[in-house]
């Protein structure tokens, strides 16, 4: 499990990767605007990305806040003093006069159509016509909200918005939260795998010559000793893929050196002698024959309980058949024998080994001397 400086210090590594652009840091949370390859980690957003894809216009990343230390967030960031805001009288659409302005006016009596109603001309006066909407410059009638624009909103719901605010969404990033497992998943599918390049500065400024670099391929293997009990183990292996050197802890020797995406200038790669097929074959038979010379006197003890829990499950099972109903022993046996697979699965030693991830990497030949 991560604690909270853990996770800091991996979101803040994954954020600078993706180039995203920070608009504010501090040690409790941090506010950045993603990068578009961020937006597409980290927002459900396919059918905006189409649109962009199809029309090529410059995409618009969401800003997002990720908290670290959600107390000390609240202490610097407190709510609004009072409850929400009551609002206001908002203005009626047409047809609706009165609304939210104060008491409605009781209706006309049946027997007197309103003035101007269609089928009711008789109500009108001598030489008056029917009210019609008044133009958007003209004279209001008393008591209507002052005008707000010939808008679709401002004739229809009585006002027009004016500012608008952007909402930045708010994540929590503690261990197992929505949006960390999110990066988690980036991660794992980005960096599967890399080439990298240590970095090199030449010691003349107008050198000539040109500087070899060899090459490894690391392969970060996850081992799992399991039965019901459970034993995770991380193996670093690195081959040489010249001279098939095998090298252990190989991410922690990698790790202090600068590395580069790109073939640094006066650099060239010697030719592989090693296919990497080859080499994935050398790094596998390594990492089993080091698991075959491990104490596995813990799968033996695995096979002891599981006898004693078989054992157990049937002195249960066999009584209960034998007192059962004849139109009730066939769930009797079906459960029996889901018990009976559950145990097994439960307490069979086994030893399961995955790769996270691997990698080329490629440094000068020199640093042969050094092994």
């Amino acid at each position: 499990m991560m604690n909270a400086e853990q996770i800091r210090s991996f979101v803040m590594r994954y954020l600078e990767a993706e180039q995203c652009e920070i608009q504010e840091k501090h040690p409790a949370y941090v506010t950045v605007k993603l990068s578009p390859s961020a937006d597409r980690d980290l927002n459900h957003r396919p059918y905006y990305w189409s649109f962009v894809e199809r029309t090529g216009v410059t995409p618009e990343t969401m800003t997002c806040t990720f908290v670290f230390d959600p107390e000390t967030y609240r202490e610097l960031n407190p709510p609004p003093q009072g409850g929400p805001v009551a609002p206001g009288p908002m203005a009626a659409p047409p047809g609706m006069a009165g609304a939210g302005a104060g008491p409605v006016a009781a209706p006309p009596s049946a027997a007197a159509p309103a003035a101007g109603a269609a089928g009711a001309p008789d109500a009108l006066g001598p030489g008056q016509a029917p009210a019609g909407p008044a133009p958007a410059g003209g004279p209001q009638p008393p008591g209507s909200p002052p005008p707000q624009g010939d808008s679709i909103l401002g004739r229809y719901f009585g006002f027009v918005p004016t500012s608008f605010v952007a909402r930045v969404p708010r994540d929590e990033m503690t261990y197992g939260s929505r949006r960390l497992e999110q990066i988690f998943g980036a991660v794992r599918g980005k960096g599967r795998f890399v080439r990298l390049f240590e970095h090199y500065v030449p010691d003349q400024p107008k050198m000539t010559s040109t500087v070899p670099y060899e090459s490894w391929l690391a392969v970060n293997y996850k081992v799992e000793l399991a039965c019901d009990m459970k034993r995770s183990e991380i193996h670093s292996i690195g081959i040489q893929l010249q001279t098939g050197q095998l090298r252990e802890g190989f991410h922690e020797w990698i790790s202090g050196r600068r590395m580069t995406p790109r073939l640094p200038a006066h650099v060239y790669v010697t030719p592989d002698k090693i296919t990497l097929p080859r080499a994935v074959l050398f790094l596998e038979q390594y990492l089993e024959e080091k698991l075959a010379a491990y104490d596995h006197g813990w799968a033996r003890e695995a096979q002891l309980r599981l006898r004693e829990e078989l054992e157990r499950i049937r002195g249960y099972y066999d009584s209960l058949l034998q007192a059962a109903e004849p139109d009730k022993r066939a769930e009797i046996e079906a459960q029996y024998t889901n018990r009976i697979n559950e145990i097994e699965w439960q307490y069979h030693p086994r030893v399961h080994v995955s790769a996270i991830n691997c990698g080329l990497f490629h440094v000068p030949a020199a640093n042969r001397a050094s092994f």
